[in-house]
């Protein structure tokens, strides 16, 4: 069989041969009603650019505003509903085109340019792993919501640290509280743990107060609940507590006092003040109580010898 010749089920033609002989359709009847030349191939272009025009019409119409009902259902804010709406609407593109090219008659060019671009996405898959990992942990992130945009984040055991505040298919930004900006790839938070302190409603922090040996410790307890009991950000429910510390409690210099505390609807800033109110208040009736806070201290005791018997030569 000779090349570009059509067999039965029509599907030998070559590229050439479909586009300069598409199928007639009403447009093509039309101008070939008026003589117009070319009118196979007028007609087919002209039905092709109607067909994209009215089926993206269509979809923009109707498809795109259910995505985004279904999407304002989940709870999506905007800056996670942008992207998702963004790859619908090529979506929408891509499967206008495709249907186009069949109203049209180019169903030989249709099958063709699809072949080309499997041939295509492969290559490209290959190539742009990393890419394609990074837009599938996006995809994650979407799906299972480990954190949304404003909150403050934590990852690679507390090296870095942030508030989220954009979210791709391919990157995640994350702004440091030194107001540096973190462009994350999505697969580095989906690959490792994420610490999320603001997930819930409520937040524990911890304080580890460090007292004298000759202090006591029942006054140091009572000064540190009372001031937890007193600050109107601290909440009562779970209740404070006062323990020895488990890690270093009987320290070189000083016995450790942990106090564990929560605050409701946590964020960074409310994280840092109610916690430096907080220690303030206990610092000062420590000080006012005679409680000392005090500082490490090495003691040096001892002499210095020399082991060789000879002696250094005089200077000069």
């Amino acid at each position: 069989m000779q090349s570009g010749t059509q067999t039965p089920n029509g599907t030998g033609a070559n590229v050439s041969e479909v586009i300069s002989n598409p199928k007639v359709g009403p447009v093509g009847e039309f101008l070939h009603s008026l003589n117009i030349p070319y009118y196979k191939i007028l007609g087919a272009m002209i039905t092709f650019v109607i067909a994209v025009f009215v089926l993206y019409s269509l979809g923009r119409a109707f498809v795109i505003p259910f995505v985004s009902r279904l999407l304002n259902r989940r709870g999506l804010d905007a800056h996670e509903k942008k992207p998702l709406l963004r790859l619908t609407k090529l979506l929408v593109a891509f499967v206008g085109i495709g249907i186009a090219f069949r109203v049209a008659g180019y169903t030989g060019l249709l099958t063709s340019i699809a072949a080309v671009g499997a041939a295509a996405t492969l290559a490209i898959g290959f190539a742009l792993q990393d890419t394609l990992s990074n837009f599938v942990a996006g995809v994650f992130i979407y799906t299972d919501r480990p954190f949304r945009i404003g909150d403050w984040i934590e990852w690679d055991g507390g090296s870095y640290a942030g508030t989220v505040e954009d979210i791709t298919f391919r990157v995640t930004r994350v702004r440091t509280f030194d107001n540096e900006l973190l462009t994350v790839p999505n697969s580095v938070l989906t690959g490792g743990v994420i610490k999320n302190p603001v997930a819930k409603d409520e937040l524990r922090l911890q304080f580890t107060f460090g007292i004298g040996y000759e202090d006591d410790i029942e006054t140091a307890t009572d000064i540190i609940m009372e001031e937890a009991e007193n600050h109107p950000d601290i909440l009562d429910d779970p209740a404070p507590t006062v323990r020895m510390s488990t890690d270093g409690a009987l320290a070189d210099s000083y016995v450790g006092l942990t106090s564990r505390f929560w605050i409701s609807d946590p964020n960074r800033a409310d994280y840092l003040k109610t916690r430096g109110e907080y220690v303030t208040n206990v610092k000062q009736r420590f000080d006012e109580a005679g409680i000392d806070i005090p500082y490490p201290q090495v003691d040096l005791s001892g002499g210095m010898g020399i082991e060789s018997s000879q002696r250094l030569p005089p200077l000069g």
